[in-house]
């Protein structure tokens, strides 16, 4: 396979990435570099004429449920299983910094 990019641009662009790699980083990542460049030929290369750009391979809905009134739950049974409630509302501790 013949790498489409040069293990000086591969170079520069860990230069401006702010990389430092060694000599055998640098071969390493110049060739994976060069396998991903060539795939993107391939994928590039395809025919796609009539093919409608797509979000998902597969058609999706959405499978949310519908809203429905239902009947409320009472305060007083809810703050009952609350390890601690003041004045109707649930009690938790204090956040560090506020003050009380």
């Amino acid at each position: 396979m013949t790498e489409p990019i040069s293990e000086k641009e591969v170079s520069h662009v860990a230069h401006l990435a702010r990389l430092r790699l060694s000599q055998e980083e640098l071969q390493r990542f110049t060739k994976q570099l060069g396998a991903v460049l060539e795939h993107a030929k391939d994928v590039e290369a395809l025919q796609l004429d009539g093919v409608e750009p797509m979000s998902h391979p597969l058609p999706m809905e959405n499978v949310t449920r519908k809203d429905e009134v239902h009947e409320m739950l009472d305060r007083e049974d809810i703050l009952a299983q609350a390890p601690a409630a003041e004045d109707g509302r649930f009690q938790v501790p204090q956040i560090l910094g506020e003050q009380p």
